[in-house]
């Protein structure tokens, strides 16, 4: 075959991949917008209490005109001369203002007046969904208005807070509205388009959740869906990554940095919609007041459980911050140490003193190629063999070496003790590679960002490769301990060259005795392929041209 007939079969497969799924991404949205496309919209009664007045049925002006939906509670008793401090609550994908009301009467019995409200597009308010975009963040400023003119508020004394959607709000108003003192924000993101497309891969399936859920429970900017089509399809990226890059509060942080607002963030390890790389990489780079709690879970799970009044790590130290840095209350949130780590199946906590993490070291591993009965090798050592070699692997079916079920194995792991394990020796070795190290001499307590630099060489410009972390028990069988996916649409093909990617962040104590293994393949459920012919990818290895990984640990 010519390279001109290959060139147009390559075009006419991904043409015809590229029109089955808009076809079925359309029918799907016109089903779920002719027989839904109802907001929901709900209203509580309002009621006194000895503590406080409850409110549901205040629509507030924007400046646009769009009506916004909150529900206020104001403490009743013991008003401060200055006025009551105040906390803003900005609902969460998909829910409304009523998400926050156990938080809420907990923050109002203890002498705070609450505003939650359903941002533009969803709940009962009126506009379409902006995405933390300027008519989001200025409707905020809208509501601070309201408060000041409408209620005993203490104006020096105003905080935000959030979750997943409303925390991107929240970060964004707090580096642009500066009547607001302080912010907390749970399941964020730093940067918008590193969560939506790092490393060029597309996240498929949360992407797919966010839009069909919107278009079922609020009315969309129609940008929304295209930005969406264009990542999964690779056009129109620079466009859509701009998009991105105005709702990216790391755009912005010189302005929560040169006023000095204090931020706390907390984040889930196992989040693959709002990864926490690029949120610690966030955090690093604030000077003001900070604090980052990561826990174990999937998006919004690590803080779920407290909007319905269980016990939560991250809503207690929220409780916290406000009352500090709102009330003056001598909390102790500034005295503990500000980065924490949520170790896997240990209910226990790892404490640091700042990120990056000055209690780790980074140990190195090599990769070996494997042989034609035995794994690949990690050593500690560079891998030099006495004449090149290399190890070949086909995309075109997955292999078991997997995230498994998209949001719910990162539940059944972080909240039920149920690890996705894998027989390491069953991975296939056409369609995946296995690299796996000695007996650990000591626990390896893994806490950060494992990283890794591979020397690949793919057959088509087109490649993806998924690589996964595992802890391999003495029977061989393999605990996922977290992944990394990376994607490539001009890669020179059948040339050899180096490629370097990160692997979500992770706090993971791999017992003594047990070997460090890493694998890779082809395909994830949670990311988009970046075509549908098939091609290969060699590991290569030579003297003096390494492929490793490096993981950072903790001395125990």
């Amino acid at each position: 075959m010519t390279n001109d007939n290959f060139k147009r079969c390559q075009k006419h497969a991904l043409h015809l991949f590229r029109s089955n799924f808009v076809i079925i991404l359309l029918a799907f949205i016109s089903t779920i917008s002719f027989s839904a496309s109802a907001k929901i919209c709900l209203q509580f009664p309002n009621f006194p209490t000895g503590q406080y007045q409850f409110e549901d049925d205040i629509k507030v002006p924007s400046f646009d005109g769009t009506e916004l939906a909150i529900n206020l509670f104001t403490p009743i008793n013991d008003q401060p001369a200055q006025g009551y401090p105040a906390i803003i609550f900005a609902n969460s994908w998909v829910l409304d203002e009523h998400e926050y009301l156990i938080q809420a009467k907990q923050f109002a019995e203890k002498g705070y007046i609450v505003l939650s409200y359903s941002a533009r597009g969803w709940g009962c308010s009126d506009g379409q969904v902006n995405v933390a975009g300027d008519k989001d963040v200025t409707d905020v400023s809208a509501l601070i208005d309201w408060l000041l003119a409408n209620t005993p508020v203490d104006a020096n004394n105003i905080g935000i807070s959030g979750i997943s959607y409303g925390s991107g709000i929240s970060l964004l108003a707090l580096a642009k509205e500066p009547r607001l003192k302080t912010a907390v924000a749970m399941s964020t993101w730093g940067s918008l388009g590193e969560s939506l497309y790092q490393e060029q891969t597309p996240r498929m399936f949360w992407g797919f959740l966010l839009v069909s859920s919107g278009f079922l429970t609020a009315d969309l900017e129609p940008v929304i869906a295209r930005n969406y089509a264009n990542l999964i399809f690779n056009q129109n990226i620079p466009e859509t990554l701009e998009w991105a890059k105005m709702r990216s509060v790391d755009q912005y942080i010189n302005l929560i940095n040169e006023r000095n607002a204090p931020v706390y963030l907390a984040n889930n390890l196992g989040d693959n919609l709002f990864q926490p790389n690029n949120l610690l990489e966030f955090y690093q780079n604030l000077t003001v007041p900070k604090r980052i709690d990561l826990n174990q879970g999937t998006h919004a799970s690590g803080e779920g459980f407290g909007l319905i009044g269980l016990e939560s790590f991250t809503w207690t130290n929220t409780h916290r911050w406000f009352d500090y840095w709102l009330k003056g209350e001598a909390t102790g949130i500034m005295n503990d140490a500000p980065v924490t780590m949520e170790v896997a199946h240990t209910g226990e906590r790892d404490h640091f003193n700042n990120y990056p993490l000055n209690e780790t070291e980074t140990q190195r591993f090599y990769l070996k190629a494997r042989g034609l009965f035995t794994q690949g090798g990690l050593q500690r050592s560079s891998y030099s063999p006495w004449w090149p070699k290399s190890n070949q692997i086909f995309s075109g079916l997955d292999t078991i070496a997997t995230t498994v079920i998209p949001l719910v194995s990162e539940i059944l792991d972080a909240h039920l003790n149920l690890p996705v394990k894998t027989p390491m020796g069953l991975i296939s070795r056409v369609n995946g590679i296995v690299f796996q190290s000695d007996k650990l001499d000591s626990t390896m307590s893994i806490r950060g960002i494992p990283k890794l630099d591979i020397r690949l060489e793919p057959s088509l410009a087109q490649f993806q490769l998924n690589a996964y972390l595992y802890d391999v028990d003495r029977s061989g069988i393999g605990t996922l301990i977290t992944h990394g996916p990376i994607t490539k649409y001009r890669a020179v093909p059948f040339r050899s060259e180096s490629f370097q990617w990160d692997l979500v962040a992770t706090a993971y104590d791999i017992p003594q005795g047990h070997r460090l293994a890493i694998a890779f393949d082809t395909f994830d459920a949670l990311y988009a392929v970046p075509t549908l012919l098939p091609y290969s990818v060699k590991f290569n290895f030579s003297s003096g041209q390494d492929s490793f990984l490096e993981v950072p640990t903790r001395a125990n």
